[in-house]
């Protein structure tokens, strides 16, 4: 059996019709926001080259986000910005956004199906947490596309605004550039002040 349709088969045949694959992009980078998206797609289906967003370059992503949408019985993109994650903690974050999403939904789920070890408990829909779920679940896999794309568009657009920091190239992932360019101009209004690398160029700058 095809892997990424494991746990929506299973719920499906089970008899669950509205099944939702919840996921989020954005937890790790040191700037922008986490974004999470819900998606219910009809029962089994198939959409060609949907997986684990990480393992499809850009361009596709983008196609495939299209798809989804006109695929999905329902979906919804949620994003929490810096400031609130600086404010509650990414962890805190990442579940209020997938709480959001889930709740924005226009189909109530019948079961959710969430990646990662996390439920979310202020919500009272029949949920299972699944560890590497984007790999495991078609309808967790949609989420993460949608997710990533979403997220990586606000990027490009922060982008205009920051041009010293090349938001579009490394969507503010701590890597080597992106460090540099902190050191060279300081931080902006879209960087997460309480992670660490970040606090700690943030108290040198400001001695």
């Amino acid at each position: 059996m095809n892997p990424y349709f494991l746990f929506d088969k299973k719920y499906a045949d089970l008899g669950y019709d509205f099944i939702a694959g919840v996921d989020e992009a954005g937890r790790g980078p040191l700037a922008g926001p986490v974004t999470a998206a819900a998606v219910i797609l009809p029962a089994l289906a198939d959409i060609d080259g949907v997986k684990d967003s990480k393992q499809i370059s850009f361009q596709k992503r983008k196609e495939l986000s299209e798809k989804i949408k006109k695929t999905a019985l329902s979906f919804s993109i949620v994003s929490i910005d810096n400031e609130t994650i600086d404010k509650i903690n990414i962890l805190q974050a990442t579940i209020l956004a997938m709480k959001k999403a889930l709740l924005s939904l226009k189909l109530k789920p019948s079961i959710c199906l969430i990646d990662g070890n996390q439920k979310i408990k202020e919500i009272q829909m029949h949920q299972e947490s699944i560890t590497g779920g984007d790999g495991k679940s078609l309808s967790i896999a949609a989420a993460s596309i949608l997710a990533k794309v979403k997220r990586d568009e606000i990027m490009i657009e922060y982008a205009k605004l920051y041009p010293n920091y090349n938001f579009e190239k490394h969507k503010g992932y701590g890597v080597k550039t992106h460090i540099e360019a902190v050191k060279k101009f300081g931080v902006c209004p879209i960087h997460r002040l309480t992670f660490k690398p970040i606090a700690e160029l943030a108290l040198k700058t400001a001695r």
